[in-house]
């Protein structure tokens, strides 16, 4: 249900996308259950009024009306499609005035790490950004493949090792949102959750704050022990990190060349 309460941009289109979608194919949908049913009564084996046309067998109207209604149908979709895909594209930068920021993205067993590499922090299970400003996420992962996804705002983007995607997303209105992995990737999958919390920018300088008062900090040594596999982790604040982990963790698959692919999966997977 968190998808048809869309509580930024991105996800008010997808909104409006599936329900277009839904309403074009229920004009076929809907006439086919009806004249079915209609058909099952009118000329069922008790109503020796129906008409009994044995040799019956063409009617251009009829083809006409079954294969032209469709074929509009598909071909507004198609063009839909089209058109939204380009306009959702999730590697696509959101137009803002406002300076997006930068949220590098680790999947993990069962757990998601965050790096904000601008702000020299990082976290467990929880990401927090302003109201009305852009987030430009960076997704890999250091385990299987996963998928990352915040349905109230929008987008669902695979995290694959060796590999860096994109996903760009912004919250209109104040809130908690969920956030949870979307592929199944283990015995730990179902707890696999985070929390993204919109905030207006004097509460997220003062969460900031709050991190970088964190004892614990995050480099190649301690890392090794965060990337653990764990279940129901709990949030978790570093102080400082180091500032090429991130691309540390996408080249260590790949001989120290990262990689940026486009995505299977776009904004506009339902």
């Amino acid at each position: 249900m968190d998808l048809l309460d869309p509580k930024g941009s991105i996800g008010l289109a997808e909104k409006n996308l599936i329900l277009t979608s839904t309403y074009a194919m229920l004009i076929v949908v809907v006439p086919v259950i009806f004249l079915t049913l209609l058909f099952a009564w009118k000329y069922r084996a008790s109503n020796t009024s129906a008409e009994y046309l044995p040799k019956w067998a063409h009617s251009t109207k009829i083809e006409i009306v079954i294969w032209l209604v469709p074929a509009l149908i598909i071909l507004y979709l198609g063009i839909l499609t089209y058109k939204s895909t380009h306009a959702l594209d999730p590697y696509k930068p959101l137009e803002s005035e406002v300076k997006p920021i930068n949220v590098e993205v680790v999947a993990l067993d069962w757990k998601w790490l965050f790096i904000y590499p601008d702000l020299g922090i990082a976290t467990v299970n929880q990401i927090q950004f302003p109201v009305g400003t852009p987030v430009s996420f960076k997704i890999t992962s250091d385990s299987v493949m996963n998928s990352f996804f915040i349905p109230q705002l929008g987008g669902q983007i695979y995290a694959m090792a060796g590999m860096q995607t994109k996903l760009h997303l912004i919250a209109d209105h104040a809130g908690d949102y969920a956030g949870l992995s979307a592929n199944f990737s283990g015995h730990g999958f179902s707890d696999m959750k985070f929390r993204a919390i919109a905030t207006t920018p004097e509460e997220f300088a003062a969460w900031v704050k709050k991190v970088k008062a964190s004892p614990s900090q995050l480099d190649g040594v301690n890392y090794a022990a965060v990337a653990a596999p764990t279940e129901k982790q709990p949030v978790q604040y570093f102080s400082k990190v180091d500032a090429n982990l991130f691309q540390n963790i996408v080249a260590k698959y790949n001989n120290g060349h990262a990689r940026n692919i486009p995505d299977p999966i776009c904004r506009t997977k339902g």
